[in-house]
């Protein structure tokens, strides 16, 4: 399967190569014993060996069951280690990686600085297996696809759904962590190709300040700002901001925007911790939605070629509040309760390319199916097309957990038992422009909008969703070396809708769904981890908020998942080695008959493999690489697209970072992103051509300061990145060379 091409034939080579010797590194501690009855969170052999390495901290084994944000990174002292012990996704407090028995990338802070990463979009470019969509279908901002299956509302903040359409920044994350598969049984609703969670900074028991400065080609400009001050021995205050000016190799594009996230802790350390937490971020960008298709590709445009109004933009305004409070009564019990709610408006005016006419005039025919034409470029042009609405759009969800440890004789326990309250509501009042331009298809004008352009009203949609759960999931230690990993959810999700001028004019669904996960991890010694994994996840009509008319009254589509993998601590525990086989399918997913008419006769699968390598080769060596095969196949479909692979699913995808530290100052790195070609939509008629994009950094290194040089896209490759399906197929251009130089003051 890995020998599909070279890069996938590298990345095996490596595993080859060095498995074997890295294995025979990592010894076991003398007297170490099976992993004891601990906690999820709570530190096994393996990642006691890792931390032992790298001199783990006592203050993360202070808890028998740390928060989620608190420990999600990972279990080392070094702040700029690439590798992370711990996981926020594989339950719902922090996990060792080795005890999650589904796949697991963890991108750290540090690797996220290295690489000069700004924005939630790249910073994913270090998973494989996730590609990105554009804003379409009445959707904007941060659109993924996750093994092959759309991951749009399977964002996550601090263990909740960050659902909102907004572009994300990484000013305030302390990782990013990405679990694939089917994971209902967690998350509840959705999460069909895995889950993405986000993990915010903290306040921390000391004073501490840093202050950053960005300047790059092509007019950036960035700023950020880290504040700590610890207020008593058990209290502390945390504030981070940023704002930005950024301009791009896109014509016409620029995004500016600023935000700032504060926190504050309560009884750090003590039996009761209570910690109050805030995002608020305002966005002001440029939409791109990219150039439409000729001849079954891109159209041969040049990379800045822009397909919009200058006065175009999109307004993002977000609030999102967090409040949570955990009490150890004692050792083995533990009570948590955590409230989010979450306010996002978005004021949306966005122009996009809809056809690829074969005249200047309206009415001119357009060309149709992958745009296939004899035509010269030169001879054609596109009509513009609105995308404007304003969204106004509320969450408020509460958790409650109660984690327990017991003995059923020799069968040790650690249970969570929980329940989760929702409350969501929509509002999406469209808006259509009229008379917009008919532009060349190689050379756009640029320009505001005409006086002729008249605005109509269009459709408003409202809607609003309940959300009512209970789960309880437990890991079980039967012996020195097997455990077993279970847990049953069960959904009560009521969604209504009305819209004022589409159908359906009003809908309401109620679904009820029982997610069920099940493992079993074998672990012969503190280094390493095999497991078989099975889990469920289910996708209601109105998941999103949004319905296509006819698909509200079908049950939801259901999707199983089927893994088997291991997971290797080489190296004395410096390195996490990873491999996994995995199924999901999707076998009554909703597709269009001839008539018109939605049923749930449809049948999508995934099949592939995963490779992945994280962690210090040597002390000066530093490398986070991936790589995912995925066999996506629409088996089953009535709207001609049996056969086909699904869209945004290419065959490979591959990353890899790397740094070295050639002195105790000076540090140089880079690495390259891989995806094989793929296709726009379903359809399979429009392809787009696969990429290698290589990036570089150089750094210096002093206690109070760091300067940072980084390279983005340094071949200057022309390729695409987002991919939207609507109107055939368009692709959205990446940017060219970038050069950022980063300066960081540390007090």
């Amino acid at each position: 399967m890995f020998n599909k091409t070279p890069l996938a034939a590298a990345l095996t080579f490596m595993f080859a190569t060095h498995l074997p010797s890295a294995l025979a590194q990592a010894q076991p501690n003398p007297g170490n014993t099976a992993p004891s009855n601990t906690t999820p969170a709570s530190t096994t052999p393996a990642s006691t060996t890792a931390a032992g390495a790298k001199n783990q901290p006592a203050a993360l084994g202070t808890s028998d069951v740390p928060t989620l944000p608190e420990v999600a990174v990972s279990g080392s002292a070094d702040k700029n280690d690439f590798q992370a012990d711990r996981s926020s996704v594989g339950a719902k407090t922090p996990t060792a990686i080795r005890d999650i028995a589904q796949s697991t990338t963890v991108v750290t802070k540090a690797v996220m600085e290295s690489e000069g990463v700004t924005s939630f979009q790249d910073a994913l470019r270090n998973v494989p297996g996730i590609t990105i969509g554009g804003a379409e279908g009445g959707q904007i901002g941060n659109n993924i696809n996750l093994r092959g299956f759309t991951a749009r509302t399977d964002i996550y903040l601090d263990g909740f759904r960050d659902r909102g359409q907004y572009y994300r920044d990484t000013f305030d994350l302390e990782s990013i962590d990405v679990l694939y598969g089917p994971s209902s049984m967690l998350f509840g609703r959705g999460s069909t190709g895995g889950v993405v969670n986000q993990v915010s900074k903290k306040a921390e028991l000391n004073d501490s300040g840093e202050v950053s400065g960005t300047v790059g080609s092509d007019d950036r400009y960035r700023s950020t700002v880290d504040l700590n001050h610890q207020l008593s021995d058990t209290s502390a205050f945390r504030i981070d901001a940023f704002g930005q000016s950024m301009e791009s190799t896109r014509d016409v594009e620029k995004n500016q925007d600023y935000g700032v996230a504060p926190s504050l802790r309560f009884g750090i350390g003590t039996p009761t911790e209570i910690t109050f937490s805030a995002l608020i971020e305002h966005n002001d960008d440029m939409p791109d939605y990219g150039v439409q298709a000729l001849d079954g590709h891109p159209a041969p445009v040049s990379r800045n070629t822009f397909y919009g109004l200058t006065n175009d933009r999109t307004i993002q305004d977000v609030q999102i509040l967090n409040n949570k409070i955990k009490h150890k009564i004692n050792d083995n019990l533990t009570i948590q309760n955590q409230t989010q709610f979450a306010h996002y408006a978005i004021d949306a005016r966005e122009t996009a390319p809809q056809s690829v006419l074969t005249g200047s005039t309206p009415g001119s025919p357009a060309l149709s199916n992958g745009n296939y034409t004899t035509l010269s470029p030169s001879q054609l042009f596109v009509q513009l097309q609105s995308h404007d609405r304003v969204i106004d759009d509320h969450s408020l969800y509460n958790d409650t957990d109660v984690f327990y440890k017991f003995d059923t004789g020799f069968i040790k326990h650690n249970l969570d038992v929980g329940i989760e309250l929702g409350r969501d509501t929509y509002a999406n009042q469209a808006y259509t422009r009229g008379n917009l331009p008919i532009v060349s298809l190689l050379n756009p004008v640029y320009e505001s909008t005409p006086a002729n352009v008249t605005t109509t009203v269009g459709n408003l949609a409202q809607a609003s969703a309940n959300t009512f759960a209970g789960y309880f999931n437990d890991t079980l230690s039967l012996g020195e070396h097997w455990k077993l990993v279970g847990g049953v959810r069960w959904d009560d999700y009521r969604a209504e809708i009305s819209n004022s001028i589409s159908l359906p004019a009003y809908a309401s669904q109620t679904t009820t769904f029982t997610s069920v996960r099940a493992g079993v991890i074998f672990q012969p010694n503190d280094w390493s981890s095999y497991y078989v994994s099975y889990g469920t996840s289910f996708d209601p009509s109105l998941e999103q908020l949004t319905v296509t008319n006819g698909t509200q009254n079908l049950a939801p589509e259901t999707n199983k998942s089927y893994e088997t993998g291991a997971k290797w601590d080489a190296l004395n525990g410096k390195l996490s080695l990873n491999a996994a086989l995995f199924q999901v399918e999707q076998n009554n997913s909703r597709t269009e008959d001839s008539a018109g008419e939605y049923e749930l006769n449809g049948d999508v699968r995934v099949r592939g493999g995963q490779l992945s390598a994280t962690g210090r080769l040597s002390d000066k060596w530093q490398v986070i690489a991936g790589y995912t095969y995925m066999d996506a196949l629409v088996v089953k479909a009535a709207d001609g697209t049996e056969g086909h692979t699904p869209a945004n699913t290419p065959r490979n995808t591959m990353t890899l970072w790397s740094t070295y530290a050639f002195t105790p100052a000076w540090e140089a790195g880079g690495g390259l992103t891989y995806m094989s070609s793929r296709y726009a939509a379903n359809t399979d008629l429009v392809e787009v051509g696969g990429y290698t994009r290589w990036d570089a950094e150089v750094a210096y290194h002093q206690k109070k300061y760091d300067l940072r040089l980084n390279l983005l896209n340094l071949t200057n490759k022309f390729y695409y990145d987002a991919l939207i399906q609507s109107d055939g197929g368009r692709s959205v251009p990446a940017v060219g060379r970038t050069v950022m130089a980063t300066a960081t003051y540390k007090f």
